[in-house]
């Protein structure tokens, strides 16, 4: 998410739950079933669906295969999942590449890279090619804005979908936001842009187009990779694109509006960030920061008068805050209306207005990338937040599939679900992907996550069988469907473990153990001050202050995030924890800030990326940071982590104003050797590194370059000598010299294995 916008900072949890159990001064960590706990069911894949098949340098570790029944019907018009790993690396097999503040994107050493994608790339033969001046126009046939997430669908010389397919595939991706200064995307208009209200309809227009996501077919011909322009695959769909409405609050009357009087349907998708790929085949997609979208009059508290002002606020919406870009002010037609979710209408139900329009955006979306004929649906079962990625668990035959889910704002919530249908192997390749889909997420049971400072923890149901939810009193909910759009709420009344900025997560392919990023969080303080501060607990520790840093008065709290993993116990409820990696400078006080001991090839700040590699057990970790980019630009690092339990307690010691100790213990995971842990790649100026998928022989890895050059101040959009990055035309890629959000793939020299 871009640094320059806020809306990760948005804090609307002001509930009184414990931040672990409430117990901030516990001094040792109990470690009676810590260890050893089984995991439920078999390994667990990250939802990224890497298919890396690198071999390891030293000793490989065997995983025995999913069974699957002798028989089963394979069509080879559909693909079928990448198979589960026999090997894990036992090293890291390249050289860390140093910091880097260039404009550039540095990697090892016998590698290489291409860009392939950028902002504004044509998706049609008919669509001019991209002029980078201001003046393009036609983003529904153009590749979209910050590049994010996105999957690999790999087709075979007939353009069938294969499983195998190494040098013919689509990337499904998502178009997380615009680089923007006050609420003009600057970069796109000749001069600027409008950043006065009202906005300019042709303005919103391209905004607006810009957003949601992309399908566009790849293809490599003498090992040079490129899109294919002409492809049938090719789309995109935008925030205007018609969408169904799935599971429990399909047709429920929070989803009334005056484009859908019965709640079936709602228009696109927004600020998509994390993705996963299902068992089945198809692309899954996180709405993250929508509510700032949407706008509300002042007096709209008053006029609603219903326990809708309660969900509103929970979800940051407060009456007479200004949206994000000023769409609503667009003009009269309903494309921009539907911005405005006041309640404006004489109807009981909302079906002559929009004000349950935001109750539409802010869940998962599942989307067949092989097929533009299958609709689009939002899945409501696996609730609705901040959403980043869905890591899958390893579908094994007869068992339920499990979905880890993370809730990307400050002091807000871990979540899983787990699906009511058990695995079918006939389902890996089905007739319609998207009917699959309806099988196994529909109907299941969301969890949200609760930390024992023992270091154990509890998945807590979420249904109005929880007598705790059926009886609280801030939010008298109806119905799961009233959980599933409210889920914030919910976990609110269960007691659930405020966190620091959920980001993406991912699953060990062996192990089985789920690891979830949290970025970061400015509201952790040893003395906390009103509701929205809390102080550090065991799993988040930290609370200090980065005083070397470009931002030092800002980058408080737990200014470099951490990675948190959890290992299932015996039963659907149980779990336990550590903490993977704690991000720090190399220099900083390992007592207390650098509790990995990480060195100047492993140093990182504010993990946000997660994804593991299907073959060799790689977990691949991307940066988005603002309190370490005075020594480096973002990165990726690739890691070959443990399992939960092979560190250690770590005692730390606060000293609060008033004299008092605050005194928090952690489960800190053994500290990363130097050929565990390197860093792979660093971006060029201004930019996250984001998103990441493999080729299924391990030979191409592609990742995304989000926003970079995004601190240009909007009156300098006419001066390409005082852009902060010209990436990546200064690569050779495209005309103009505005920097672009762009996708790149990184090959090896050697015509080998990434990582190994």
């Amino acid at each position: 998410m871009s640094k320059s916008n806020n809306f990760n900072d948005e804090n609307s949890n002001t509930s009184a739950n414990p931040t672990f159990d409430s117990v901030l001064e516990q001094r040792l960590v109990n470690r009676r079933g810590f260890l050893g706990m089984s995991v439920a069911g078999a390994a667990v894949l990250g939802g990224m669906g890497l298919g890396l098949t690198g071999c390891s340098s030293g000793e490989n570790l065997a995983v025995t295969p999913t069974a699957v029944p002798t028989g089963t019907p394979k069509p080879t018009a559909v693909p079928t999942p990448t198979p589960t790993p026999n090997v894990i690396a036992a090293s890291l097999g390249f050289t860390a590449v140093a910091k880097s503040l260039l404009d550039k994107v540095v990697i090892p050493a016998g590698y290489s890279y291409q860009v392939i994608y950028a902002l504004g790339d044509p998706l049609t033969a008919a669509t001019p090619a991209f002029k980078n001046d201001g003046t393009d126009g036609d983003f529904e046939n153009r590749a979209g804005d910050h590049h994010d997430g996105m999957e690999y669908f790999g087709l075979d010389a007939a353009g069938k979908p294969s499983a195998s397919g190494v040098d013919r595939a689509l990337l499904a991706m998502n178009h997380e936001a615009t680089t923007d200064a006050d609420k003009s995307s600057f970069f796109l208009f000749p001069t600027g842009g409008t950043s006065t209200l009202p906005r300019p309809a042709a303005e919103v227009d391209k905004e607006v187009a810009i957003h949601g996501l992309s399908v566009v077919e790849i293809k490599a011909t003498n090992k040079k990779w490129a899109t294919v322009q002409t492809s049938a695959f090719n789309r995109r769909v935008t925030p205007l694109s018609e969408v169904e409405i799935a599971g429990p609050a399909r047709g429920n009357a929070l989803l009334k509006t005056k484009y859908s009087a019965d709640g079936t349907k709602t228009r696109g998708t927004i600020n998509n960030c994390g993705t996963g790929k299902t068992p089945w085949g198809t692309f899954l997609s996180g709405e993250e920061n929508w509510a700032g979208y949407f706008f509300r009059v002042a007096a709209d508290d008053t006029v609603r008068g219903d326990k809708s002002v309660v969900s509103l606020k929970r979800y940051g919406r407060i009456a007479g805050d200004k949206s994000r870009h000023g769409w609503e002010t667009g003009g009269s037609d309903d494309k921009y209306a539907r911005w405005n979710i006041s309640k404006l209408g004489a109807s009981v139900d909302g079906s002559d207005d929009y004000r349950n329009e935001m109750n539409g955006q802010g869940y998962i979306i599942e989307m067949d990338a092989y097929d533009k004929t299958k609709a689009l649906k939002k899945r409501t079962a696996l609730g609705r937040f901040a959403h980043e990625s869905a890591a899958f668990g390893l579908p094994v035959v007869g068992k339920p599939l499990t979905v880890y889910l993370g809730d990307d704002s400050r002091n807000e919530y871990m979540y899983k679900f787990v699906s009511k249908a058990l695995w079918s192997a006939a389902d890996a390749n089905p007739a319609d992907r998207m009917a699959t889909g309806d099988k196994y997420l529909n109907e299941g049971t969301l969890y949200v996550a609760k930390f024992n400072a023992d270091g154990t923890g509890q998945w807590i149901e979420l249904s109005m069988a929880n007598p705790t939810i059926a009886g609280y009193a801030t939010y008298k909910f109806a119905d799961l469907a009233d959980i599933c759009v409210n889920t914030r709420l919910a976990g609110d009344a269960v007691g659930a473990t405020k966190m620091d900025r959920p980001e993406w997560g991912g699953v060990h392919p062996v192990t089985g153990e789920y690891y979830q990023t949290l970025t970061n969080n400015s509201n952790r303080n040893v003395n906390p001050t009103g509701s929205s501060q809390l102080a550090p607990d065991s799993a988040n520790p930290r609370a200090y202050q980065d005083t070397d840093g470009p931002n030092a008065s800002k980058n408080v709290g737990n200014p470099n995030g951490h990675i948190l993993r959890t290992k299932e116990g015996a039963s659907v409820g149980a779990f336990t924890w550590d903490v993977y990696l704690f991000g720090a400078e190399a220099d900083a006080d390992k007592a207390m800030i650098n509790l990995s001991n990480l060195t100047d090839d492993q140093d990182m700040s504010s993990p946000d990326g997660l994804a593991f590699s299907q073959s060799t057990g790689i977990c691949w970790i991307q940066t988005d940071d603002g309190a370490y980019t005075d020594v480096t630009n973002c990165m990726m690092l690739a890691a070959i982590p443990g399992k939960v339990g092979d560190g250690a307690s770590k005692a730390l010691s606060y000293t609060k104003t008033d004299g008092s100790k605050l005194d928090v213990t952690t489960k800190v995971g053994a500290a990363p050797a130097a050929d565990k842990l390197k860093r792979f790649l660093v971006g060029p100026k201004d930019c996250e590194i984001t998103g990441l998928c493999e080729t299924p022989d391990g030979k191409a890895i592609f990742i995304n370059i989000q926003h970079p050059g995004e601190t240009t101040k909007m009156a300098d959009v006419a001066d390409p000598t005082k852009y902060t990055s010209q990436w990546p035309s200064n690569a050779g890629y495209g005309a103009g010299k505005r920097p672009r959000s762009a996708t790149i793939v990184i090959t090896k020299d050697d015509g080998g294995r990434i990582g190994s």
